[in-house]
This record gives C-alpha cells, structure tokens and sequence, in this order.
C-alpha cells in the first residue's frame, strides 16, 4: 500500500502557522511509477502491469489508479491504448515536451524572439569553446557525418532542419546534460522562427544556405584543431549574422506573436479542411 504521509506539502496558513497538505493517494501513486520511469526500472515502450496488478500492489481502488495514470499521461510519460490490445505503455521524459512548456512561460511573458537568440547565443558560442577542448574522435566522426548531411541537396525546409540539428549537435557533444536540454527548449522557438520569418526560397535564401555549411564546416575544421578561441570567435558572428538574416529589422516580434500564430494558422487549416464546401 502507498504510504499515506509521503511526499507531505507544507504551507505557511494564518499568523505563519504551517498547514500540512496530504497528497492524494492518486499523486502517490503517479510519483511512485514516475520514479520508476525515470530510473529506468520501467523502460520506454514497456508496457505497465495490468490494472488489477497494479492495484493489488499498491492497494487502491480501480478510478484512483487511472487517476494516476491520468497524471503521467498529461506529462508524457505514459501513452494509453485503448483496444484489445491497449493499455498504458512508458515513454521517457522528452526535451521537446520541456520545449513545449517553456515556450508558454515565454509566450506569458511576452519574451521576444530576438531574446531567445540571445539565449541561444549564450549557451552555443561556450558549447563550441568546451568541445573544441574536450572532443573525441567519436564526436568529430558525428561531426562530418553531420556536414555530410548539410551538404546534400534537399528541399529548403528540409536544409533548415539539417541545419539546426547541425546546432543541436554541437551542444549535445559538448557534454553538459543541462545546457543540452536549455539548447533544445531554444531550438524549439528558433526552428519555428526559421520556417515562419525567413524566406525558404529565392537566391538569397541559397546563398544563406551556402554561407551557413561554410561556416558549419569551418567550425568543424578549429573543433578538431582544438581551437576553442576560433571556434567561439567564428560561432558568435555566425549566429548573430542569423540572428540578423532571420529577424531582420524587427525586434519587437514576440515568442506569442510566433507560436501563437503558428497554433493559429493550424487551427484555421483545420477548419477550412473541416467546413464543406
């Protein structure tokens, strides 16, 4: 049975007295699974015990064990399939969802996009410093893969992708967990802002497209020179010129102003699909 008293809350009530808040018991049980998520006791895309295992083992009724399963699966930790063959399977924690979350406090903020290319500036530019220190041979075969990738012909939204992955790379090798998932909370707002505000098409989007593999090559040239002097010096410029390409004149456009439209225009995508005609 879940212990009654585990994970107490306490809050200061009237005259600074603490009152003392008792989970509920579906929250004790949430916790208990999500710990096992985490630790990886329970894997991704394992499937959970049944229900009536569940309930034996922690001692709850049926509704209070969904309840549970209701929490996990509004913090993506758990998928429910319904069917013959349902039932609630893991899935790991996912940066994208963290992504996801921090855009609506950035949104409620009213943060705007040039701000989080500065953010973005302040985590990659000591990320290129650290892996040029720090790299292996292992990261510099990632590396060429990765430009392997930038240089073949696609589509000007698939190059885009390629080359924030490109981005997103570089962090994740650098080898800090921490500055890897804010790297990708970033992205989330960056690649919306590359495929919404910058022109796909045209010679002055390829040009762009050119300059950049230069660059993303260049990079890779003082990583493995052990350059980490260059390399920021190089990565700085590079993104405060894209900075500039994408964002152009505007400073004011808000993260709202972005996500807010693309949610926007999705919906109303839908509805055109949706009303006859």
């Amino acid at each position: 049975m879940v212990p009654p008293t585990s994970g107490t809350r306490r809050s200061k009530g009237n005259g600074g007295v603490q009152r003392v808040r008792v989970p509920k018991t579906a929250e004790l049980v949430a916790a208990e699974l999500r710990r096992l998520i985490i630790r990886g006791t329970l894997s991704a895309g394992e499937a959970l015990p049944p229900e009536s295992e569940l309930i034996e083992q922690f001692g709850v009724s049926r509704p209070t064990l969904r309840e549970a399963f209701r929490v996990l699966e509004s913090e993506s930790l758990i998928v429910i399939r319904r069917g013959a063959n349902g039932g609630a399977r893991v899935q790991p924690p996912r940066r994208e969802v963290a992504a996801r979350y921090a855009g609506f406090i950035l949104e409620y903020q009213g943060a705007t996009v040039r701000d989080v290319y500065e953010a973005r500036t302040f985590l990659e530019v000591p990320s290129v410093g650290r892996l040029a220190r720090c790299r292996t041979d292992a990261d510099l075969a990632l590396l060429n893969d990765a430009l392997d990738r930038d240089d073949r012909d696609c589509d000007p939204q698939e190059a885009i992708r390629v080359h924030s992955e490109f981005h997103q790379l570089v962090v994740q090798l650098a080898g800090n967990a921490t500055l890897a998932v804010l790297s990708d909370m970033v992205h989330h707002i960056i690649e919306v802002a590359n495929e919404s505000l910058q022109p796909a098409v045209g010679p002055r989007a390829e040009q762009a497209r050119r300059t950049t593999g230069r660059t993303h090559r260049k990079l890779v040239e003082h990583i493995r020179d052990r350059d980490p002097d260059a390399a920021e010096e190089l990565w700085r410029r590079h993104l405060g010129e894209a900075e500039g390409y994408v964002l152009g004149g505007d400073p004011g456009s808000t993260v709202l102003d972005l996500l807010g439209g693309r949610s926007d225009r999705r919906r109303s995508h839908v509805l055109r699909r949706a009303v006859p005609r």
